[in-house]
């Protein structure tokens, strides 16, 4: 979702030859492949093929897989997004092998060092040469980090971009009538965190919190089978009105999110997409990196204990009076990525 527009806007630019490494970390092939299809990204130049494991043998399988690959191109700069696996062992070669680095989505900090997420974020911008950034609290953290400002372009965000790009014909798709669910009449649930679905207590106690509100506001759980497993056996799962979905593509799941009533999630990109689209988010998480979907968002943060997550929904339930769309979050991070880009690099306009 972040890196479609981006390649969009840099192969419509002369300036950039830009080629496409696909590491293959999210190793679903038929989701990858949807996803392709959805944003209509080019095939990639290169699939690394890397696969599952823990993070440290996922993480060297990348710097394996991705060292050839800067050593054949020779590329000018190494491009990574977000803050997975794949973006910390990418930028970690790329450096190694004295190719400037640029990060896209610098800068974010949930200021939790149990979270891998957190971990690659802060290393890979310290080992980047231009950072790119998605929202205030980011320039913030680099600055305070000790980052050399003329480093970092508060540029936009790019999933918002592709949120913008196919919002309509995602509407269009109406997954939600296809389901038999009223506009606004149920509530969407995604959770993939590990802290929060693979310790059976956490699970168990988000399970209960949610079994309550579906009973005000039945819930849809878009879920993977690895983690379907462990729902089902569960003693909240047997008393809630959840009913489980198969994994979706990108413009199935935002055809069912754009008219939900409510989103339950730990993910980082769900939080900022329900900001745009006016939803009430409740992040089943204890912090966030992306602080201004609270601030200026539809954001509110639930922790991850049922008394939390069930004290958010009564206290706040539905409304958000005071929601707005941040600044640059307008559809156009990408052109302003690759304006970007082209200054760091001294190239002319």
């Amino acid at each position: 979702m972040k890196l479609a527009p981006l390649m969009e806007a840099l192969r419509s630019d002369s300036r950039f030859h830009a080629l496409l490494v696909h590491t293959g970390q999210h190793y679903d092939h038929q989701m990858s492949g949807a996803f392709f299809r959805d944003l209509g990204l080019p095939d990639p130049d290169f699939y690394l093929g890397v696969g599952s494991g823990s993070h440290a043998q996922q993480t060297a399988e990348i710097l394996r897989s991705f060292e050839p690959v800067v050593l054949d191109v020779r590329p000018d700069a190494v491009i990574v997004v977000g803050d997975v696996n794949s973006t910390l062992g990418c930028a970690l070669v790329a450096s190694k092998l004295c190719v400037p680095v640029v990060h896209v989505e610098a800068g974010l900090r949930s200021f939790d060092r149990t979270m891998p997420e957190e971990v690659n974020r802060v290393l890979t911008d310290a080992i980047s040469e231009l950072l790119l950034v998605s929202e205030p609290s980011g320039v913030a953290n680099l600055r305070r980090e000790g980052i050399d400002g003329s480093k970092i372009h508060l540029v936009g965000n790019l999933m918002i971009d592709s949120l913008r790009r196919h919002l309509e014909k995602a509407e269009a798709a109406d997954l939600p009538s296809r389901l038999a669910l009223p506009p606004r009449g149920y509530g969407v649930v995604t959770l993939h965190r590990p802290a929060n679905v693979d310790d059976a207590e956490a699970l168990e106690s988000i399970l209960e919190a949610l079994a309550d509100i579906s009973g005000e506001l039945p819930l849809v759980f878009p879920v993977h089978p690895r983690t379907r497993n462990r729902l089902q056996s569960s003693r909240a799962w047997k008393h809630g009105h959840i009913r489980l979905l198969d994994p979706l593509s990108y413009l199935e799941f935002l055809s069912l999110m754009a008219r939900a009533a409510a989103v339950f999630t730990d993910s980082g990109g769900i939080q900022e997409e329900t900001t745009v689209l006016g939803i009430p988010c409740f992040t089943l998480r204890d912090n966030t990196e992306r602080p201004i979907t609270i601030e200026q968002g539809t954001n509110v943060l639930a922790g991850t204990r049922k008394e939390t997550i069930l004290a958010a929904w009564n206290r706040h339930g539905l409304e958000r009076p005071n929601a707005r769309v941040p600044d640059l979050w307008d559809g156009e991070a990408a052109s302003r990525c690759a304006q970007a880009i082209a200054s760091g690099f001294g190239l002319a306009s």
